[in-house]
């Protein structure tokens, strides 16, 4: 027998033997009760079988199952010659009262589980169509992204991350949406077909804040739902491909981490510039800001779902000194262990959706690429 052949070996005794359970206790309960006198009244211990094969199988065997304890017990009456006798005709009726409201049941759970696994499917689907998985090299560029959502379910939210080339740099994108639900969801997928409109041409950053702050500002949706205010906070960074620095624009956005060395510098120099689509509290002008960014420089970009995170005791997460830990990783090695680090430390589940995305500089013998690049699965 091959390997593939003995697992679903073992994997099926236990499935057969389950399937077995529900006819063994009809058959054990029914013998020990055509066994002890009339007035003894096992019969109800027969709803046993249908409510064990409602635990792991679908509505077909637990209305097979069903009727078999029914009739089991009516088989026991007539041999006891008991059957019209008030109380046992009632018992028996209140037994086929209970099958039929744990096939029913059984039936509407099914139902909701097979609509549950088609709104998984096309999450999942619209995930990867509007917030794609960036490519684990962009240019110079080594990357990872990563994505959770607060609800498990919804697998994408307001949290948004992109990457563009241009001909001589790379450009990218971090953001948060306020507001939940399909609104947010809207807003981000404006904001991303934008960011992949403009950023490939060669308008400075300056230049491309402006142009996504209008596509938030006149987007004819905007608010409409709530009536409240929408905008976007969000980061824009370029890295030239010469390398050696890195340019940035922040749009009311948690600043970006640099890790060097062990130490972690936030990239902060004074007052952002308003969340886009409040532009115009601004008058559109948008301070370009310029950092070192060198070889074995590693940065981390976030929304505010990771540093909000809290644990049991309502303290907030750390994210610099763990990043501070993580020296010496490349960015799907710090990903990974931020990712697993911060379920750990909110007990498994955010309250807000979280995003980040790792930087560094590739090493240097391969020439860059165009976006589009085959990179892993997100991770």
């Amino acid at each position: 027998m091959t390997a593939s052949g003995l697992f679903v070996g073992v994997r099926g005794r236990p499935r057969r033997a389950l399937v077995a359970l529900p006819f063994v206790l009809i058959a054990v309960i029914s013998l020990a009760d055509a066994l002890t006198p009339p007035y003894v009244e096992l019969g109800p211990l027969l709803m046993a079988a249908p409510a064990v094969t409602a635990a792991f199988a679908g509505p077909r065997l637990t209305a097979l199952v069903s009727v078999l304890a029914v009739g089991a017990r009516l088989a026991v009456a007539s041999l006891q010659h008991t059957v019209g006798i008030a109380s046992r005709d009632g018992e028996i009726a209140a037994l086929a009262a209970g099958t039929i409201v744990v096939v029913v049941f059984t039936a509407v759970r099914d139902r909701h589980r097979r609509v549950l696994s088609q709104v998984r499917s096309v999450s999942e689907t619209a995930q990867k169509v509007l917030l794609r998985p960036l490519p684990d090299r962009i240019g110079p560029l080594t990357v990872a992204s990563v994505y959770l959502a607060a609800e498990a379910e919804a697998q994408i939210g307001g949290d948004l991350y992109a990457a563009a080339r241009t001909h001589t740099s790379t450009r990218l994108l971090i953001g948060d949406v306020r507001g939940k639900g399909m609104a947010a969801v809207g807003d981000a997928a404006m904001l991303l077909g934008s960011f992949y409109g403009f950023a490939h041409r060669q308008e400075d950053l300056p230049a491309l804040a402006a142009h996504l702050d209008g596509s938030v500002r006149w987007d004819p949706h905007r608010g409409e739902d709530s009536g409240e205010e929408r905008f976007v906070t969000a980061v824009l960074l370029d890295f030239p491909d010469h390398g050696g620095c890195v340019d940035m624009v922040n749009c009311g956005h948690p600043p970006p981490l640099m890790l060097r060395h062990g130490t972690v510098v936030p990239l902060d120099r004074g007052p952002s510039a308003p969340p886009l689509g409040l532009g115009e509290f601004n008058g559109g002008d948008y301070v370009l800001d310029k950092f070192p960014f060198e070889a074995d420089d590693l940065l981390l970009l976030y929304t505010d779902g990771v540093v909000e995170a809290r644990d049991r005791s309502g303290a907030f997460y750390l994210l610099a000194e763990r990043l501070a830990a993580w020296r010496d990783r490349a960015p799907d090695d710090v990903l990974r262990l931020l990712r697993g680090d911060l379920l750990a430390y909110a007990g498994g589940r955010l309250t807000d959706d979280a995003a980040a995305v790792a930087v560094m500089c590739a090493p240097p013998h391969r020439p860059p690429s165009a976006l589009g690049d085959a990179g892993p699965e997100q991770r």
